[in-house]
């Protein structure tokens, strides 16, 4: 079983309609399921303005990799040389 990063979620189908989509989701993010497997995540701008962002050293990056679980190991190896 997938875990889910949000309690609330839409399905592909219902990105037919965004304005219900955005209602739905108020400032938190949304997972989009397609026959009950999580494809994407819908994340509301207003959810996004409250983060602060910084830029980070190489160093304090690879740190925060090593703290992963197994989950994100294959995206992090995916993603590593991007």
């Amino acid at each position: 079983m997938e875990t889910l990063l949000t309690n609330k979620t839409v399905s592909v189908t219902e990105l037919r309609e965004p304005r219900k989509v955005i209602d739905k989701a108020g400032s938190k993010p949304v997972a989009v399921l397609n026959r009950s497997n999580v494809v994407g995540y819908f994340v509301p701008a207003s959810a996004v303005e409250k983060l602060d962002f910084s830029v980070c050293e190489t160093d304090e990056v690879m740190a925060a990799l090593d703290t992963l679980d197994d989950n994100a190991l294959a995206v992090n190896d995916y993603l590593k040389d991007k």
